[in-house]
Parts: structure tokens; C-alpha cells; sequence
């Protein structure tokens, strides 16, 4: 049986990496659904975790009593009151959820960084004024006209746990880009200002590359550099 390579040895060639090498569109597919899956949930992630950690900060986080000339006078603290930091935090991480995708290489990798430490940030101060008494202590003094004064039957509620919550989703979406951002699109760059279409020089194709040989072929390219007669 005549080989089907005779004749055309480039044919041979191709078929030795065939058999050897994994399509490349297939790796190349595998990880575009990666990158679609990860930005998909740091997104929502990112974007959940700062409106919780936003909507919790407008909450009622502690409350108590300051005795006055009247009797006692309630007294509450938003979570605003108790610390500005979740907030703040929150807001620098959604600004750097959508700054991740207007830079590349080494400069995503540091926005990503500065996501997950919002993320952290936001988690250890919510954690930290969940049990603060300095915003009603102030409030006392204030009520009371006694600057000693402090206040009274604290309670807390759970608004700060929920900030914290809202910290974890900010730090996994910041985790997620670290991890998966390469993989993730940019504001692209193909267009020149004038508005034209960068010219893209067709790369020569490496014998050795399977990968180029299968490019070649995609393209109708004879990827042995012979023409037929």
C-alpha cells in the first residue's frame, strides 16, 4: 500500500504531529472557558461584595442608653458612625473590579492585588467595629454634657458580619483575577487613532511549531513552503 506521504513530504510531517501533539485550539479553547467562568464570578462577586459592604455601613450596627437629666436616652450608631473604613475599602475595590480590565500584564496583576487587599481591608475593619463603643461613648458625652460620660446597655447587631461578608466576596474576586486575570480581556488596542486597523504581519511558519503548521493550515497555507505544480 503506497504511503501517504510519498510525494508530498510536508504530508508526513503534519501527520507525525498530529498524532503527537495536542491541538492547540483545543488548550486554547479550554482555557477562553476558564477565563469566562472566573470573570464571570469575580464579577459578581466583586460587585455584590461592594453593594453588601455599602448597604451594611448605612445600617444600625450598635445601640445603648446615657443617663440624663430626664432618664435614660437611647442612643444608636450606623456602621458609618463606627468606622468609614468598610466603605471606603468597598469603593476602592469596585473601582479596581473595572480598572483590572483597562490594563495588562504586570499592571493587572497589581490592580489585582490592590482588589484583594480591599477585600481583606473591608473584612478586618468590619470585624474590628463590631464591637466599638467609641461612636456611642461620644454620643453619651454629647447627650449627658458630660465629657466622662460613657454609654450604657450596649448592644450590637449583626450589620458588621454582614459588611464582613460583603469583604470575603471583594477578596475572592480579587483572589480570581490574580489566579485567572491573564485570561481575562482588555480594553483593546487594535485600532489606531485615526480609527484604522493595525496591519498584522503573517508570521513565518516554524517547522518545528505545531501549533504554526496548524495556523498555516486554518489559513489555506501550504505550511511546508512548496508550491504544487
Amino acid at each position: 500500500m503506497a504511503d501517504p506521504g510519498d510525494g508530498f513530504p510536508g504530508v508526513r510531517v503534519i501527520v507525525e504531529y498530529v498524532t503527537a501533539v495536542p491541538h492547540p485550539r483545543i488548550e486554547a479553547a479550554a482555557s477562553a472557558r476558564s477565563g469566562r467562568r472566573s470573570l464571570a464570578v469575580a464579577l459578581l462577586c466583586g460587585a455584590l461584595g461592594a453593594a453588601v459592604a455599602l448597604l451594611a455601613s448605612r445600617q444600625r450596627w450598635a445601640a445603648g442608653t446615657a443617663a440624663v437629666a430626664g432618664g435614660d436616652y437611647t442612643l444608636t450608631a450606623k456602621g458609618s458612625e463606627v468606622t468609614g473604613v468598610p466603605a471606603a475599602l468597598a469603593i476602592v475595590g469596585l473601582a479596581a473590579l473595572v480598572a483590572v480590565f483597562a490594563v495588562r500584564r504586570s499592571g493587572r496583576l497589581l490592580v489585582a492585588g490592590l482588589l484583594a487587599l480591599s477585600g481583606a481591608g473591608t473584612v478586618g475593619a468590619a470585624l474590628t467595629g463590631a464591637a466599638n463603643r467609641a461612636a456611642l461613648d461620644e454620643k453619651a458625652a454629647q447627650a449627658s454634657g458630660d465629657t466622662a460620660a460613657t454609654a450604657a446597655s450596649l448592644t450590637h447587631t449583626g450589620w458588621p458580619y454582614v459588611a464582613a461578608a460583603g469583604g470575603v466576596l471583594i477578596l475572592l474576586a480579587g483572589l480570581l483575577a490574580l489566579r485567572y486575570g491573564r485570561l481575562w480581556p482588555a480594553m483593546s488596542g487594535r485600532y489606531e487613532r485615526s480609527g484604522a486597523p493595525r496591519s498584522r504581519a503573517t508570521r513565518p511558519v516554524d517547522p518545528d511549531r505545531p501549533e504554526d503548521l496548524w495556523k498555516a493550515l486554518d489559513r489555506g497555507e501550504d505550511p511546508t513552503g512548496t508550491d504544487s505544480a
